[in-house]
């Protein structure tokens, strides 16, 4: 099979492959996660949750950009740690997915607690090149692997993962086709872990706010409802539910102060402020 071939199977739509292209092509100027990942290793492709250390903003001048990154990544790092809290009780025997696995920060750090095997799949070529090297320079392609494949449609055997989460990855797709390919992985017990934004769909249409984060990021941000429709439409019953938009309200102020801030904190912080975008971890059971 040619690569051609190859990518007209993973990228199946207009959308997803204009998506790919951005990362294919200008991923290497994303100072965002590059700045935060090159702090330790850790590359990540959300944003954070917790308490500010406000002291990383006193000191000296000419360092205080370093101490605010530093806590930035402190801070996605913490949301990381949520998330794996949720995934359940795993071990070096099960296998585990991150669908939308960008650079492969969360692969690595479930690897690290669990023992578990890790397949990440992404439509970017650039993201799957880029976290199999991670993998390689860490020693550990025998248990993380990426793969350039659309999350829609993984071709992995069902019922062969015990635990997938999602990362601020979902208002890239239609919601009952990512379900109904989750609910096809899982076992009966298995766990989905899923942290996203998404608009509060009980005051109305989207906002402002989000319409300027869909624009931003050229994506799409779900209702509220559609979330917890897909999921009982695919067998997917949520365990428990958190909203962490106050937790992450912090993380966007510190960056608005960052030589990272791109802008669009502005946009973010209005949203969270007035609710109608909300900050969410979503963990369901397959039944």
């Amino acid at each position: 099979m040619s690569i051609t071939e190859t990518r007209n199977e993973v990228l199946t739509t207009d959308y997803q492959r204009q998506v790919a292209a951005w990362w294919d092509t200008r991923a290497g100027t994303d100072r965002v996660n590059l700045a935060l990942g090159e702090i330790d290793g850790f590359y990540h492709h959300h944003y954070g949750v917790g308490a500010v250390d406000l002291s990383v903003l006193e000191g000296p001048e000419e360092t205080r950009d370093e101490r605010t990154l530093k806590e930035l990544h402190r801070l996605e790092h913490a949301q990381s740690d949520l998330l794996l809290d949720h995934l359940g009780p795993l071990g070096a025997g099960d296998r585990v997915l991150d669908a939308g696995s960008g650079r492969g920060g969360n692969s690595f750090l479930t690897n690290l607690r669990f023992g578990s095997q890790v397949d990440g799949v992404s439509i970017s070529q650039y993201q799957v090149d880029f976290a199999t090297e991670q993998a390689v320079q860490r020693g550990v392609t025998d248990q993380v692997r990426f793969h350039f494949r659309n999350m829609l449609n993984t071709g992995f055997p069902g019922a062969s993962r015990q635990a997938i989460w999602t990362d601020e990855t979902t208002m890239y797709v239609d919601l009952f086709d990512l379900f109904a390919e989750f609910s096809r992985l899982l076992p009966r017990g298995g766990r989905y872990v899923c942290i996203t934004g998404c608009y509060n769909d009980t005051l109305g249409e989207k906002s402002e706010a989000v319409r300027t984060i869909d624009e931003h990021y050229s994506c799409v941000v779900h209702p509220r409802s559609r979330y917890f429709a897909a999921l009982s439409a695919n067998n997917l019953v949520p365990v428990n539910v958190f909203d962490l938009t106050d937790a992450t309200i912090p993380y966007w102020e510190l960056r608005q102060k960052s030589s990272i801030a791109t802008g669009i904190e502005e946009a973010f912080l209005a949203g969270y402020r007035e609710r109608s975008f909300q900050y969410l971890l979503i963990s369901a059971d397959r039944v």
